[in-house]
């Protein structure tokens, strides 16, 4: 193991433990991982008052082909294939899933609802328990299909979109929240620990991928993302991790920069690293690198309650001093999904800047991912941080630094 890991992992297999505290590890060791009573009800409290701003009685959170955070959120059941919850303050959630095989176990993970399969149309079955509830005013919140809203639509006097509020729920986590996510960026610093150790020349990209999660699948992690990018530093031809595996095979002289996010029941991690293969960082690559992580330390330095997106562009401005641009986003919002702030560079902006403050309680990925204007090079640097009164908290353990792979 390079001696930059001492104290986070001694080794990468399934034998060396992860090193948390006990709490946390207890945790993981559950059957099934979940949030307390007390947390569960928080969710449901924060839902209700929102329902009560958007004048709706009824909520129907769904998801569907693993999308949706709100089913899990709500009821602590992943999605699979499909899922419907209705909520209604007061009252037993009502709870439908496909497939029918999905059924016993979703009945144990989302114990506080009454579940059943979703027959042979989940929206069928919402509508008739919404009916039986004797539904009027019903909020959606989650990637409803355009025409199960037709079905709706037709049905109930009002249709409320909740999805944003919903987003609004999830920016500040709670302190529960804030230790899964410690334990999906544990899993992700294994993750990339593994990587550094086992990387090698002739691997394809589909093996590396096969390094990150055996590092944390034996310790209960799943993939929520692990992209990579190889490129000749000689003769560079890529600039951004990319999202699909290729078969490119490792070669000395190559840089390797990564981003890998390992989930704990959709509470991931997020760290990005860069690494040289059997030779020193050319002059680029080492301009690259410095730059980036001066972003990083300059945006990190203006991050506190109350920083706004104009402060974390400004920061990052020594990026285009320096003659380079960005290609990925400079900063969002992380841990449960993909949330806003999402802030793009001042040379590649990402839209409309939000409206918004960073406040304390926040989880963001700062990743400035720095790139020459010709999109050939680049390199990723950065990792998911917790937003505090007064700064920032590291959630990582991994070591920051541009890594050289000797194999």
């Amino acid at each position: 193991m390079p001696s930059g890991y001492a104290g986070v992992f001694e080794k990468s297999d399934k034998n060396t433990p992860l090193k948390l505290d006990e709490a946390l590890l207890s945790l993981m060791e559950q059957e099934y991982p979940a949030f307390s009573i007390t947390e569960m009800q928080r969710r449901r409290t924060a839902l209700a008052a929102v329902m009560e701003e958007m004048k709706v009685d009824h909520v129907v959170v769904y998801g569907a082909n693993r999308n949706g955070s709100g089913i899990q959120w709500l009821t602590g059941w992943p999605v699979t294939a499909e899922a419907a919850a209705i909520f209604t303050p007061g009252e037993t959630d009502s709870f439908f899933v496909q497939h029918y095989n999905h059924v016993p176990l979703a009945q144990r993970l989302a114990a506080q609802a009454k579940v059943s399969w979703g027959g042979e149309s989940t929206i069928q079955s919402v509508i008739k328990e919404l009916q039986q509830r004797q539904a009027r005013r019903v909020g959606i919140i989650g990637p409803l299909p355009f025409s199960y809203y037709k079905i709706l639509l037709s049905k109930f006097e009002v249709l409320a979109d909740l999805n944003a509020a919903y987003v609004r729920l999830r920016l500040v986590k709670s302190l529960e929240e804030i230790v899964w996510l410690r334990i999906g960026a544990a899993l992700s610093d294994r993750a990339v620990a593994a990587l550094q150790q086992e990387l090698r020349i002739g691997l394809t990209e589909r093996d590396l991928a096969d390094i990150v999660e055996r590092a944390y699948v034996p310790f209960g992690g799943t993939t929520h993302i692990h992209y990579f990018g190889a490129t000749s530093m000689q003769q560079p031809a890529c600039c951004v991790p990319a999202q699909f595996l290729s078969t490119r095979r490792i070669r000395a002289g190559d840089a390797v920069f990564t981003e890998i996010s390992a989930s704990f029941w959709d509470y991931s991690g997020q760290v990005l690293r860069t690494f040289t293969v059997a030779q020193e960082a050319t002059s680029l690559y080492r301009d690259l690198h410095a730059v980036a992580e001066a972003a990083f330390d300059a945006i990190v330095a203006v991050l506190r309650d109350g920083a706004t997106p104009e402060e974390v562009i400004e920061a990052a401005s020594v990026i285009e001093q320096a003659g380079f641009t960005t290609c990925d986003d400079l900063l969002h919002g992380f841990g449960g999904g993909y949330f806003p702030p999402v802030i793009g560079s001042r040379s590649r902006p990402g839209g409309r800047l939000p409206d918004m403050t960073i406040k304390a309680g926040m989880t963001v990925v700062v990743q400035p991912n720095v790139v020459t204007k010709d999109g050939c090079a680049g390199v990723q640097v950065g990792e998911l941080l917790l937003i505090t009164e007064s700064g920032i908290e590291r959630l990582h353990r991994a070591p920051r630094g541009l890594f050289r792979i000797d194999s």
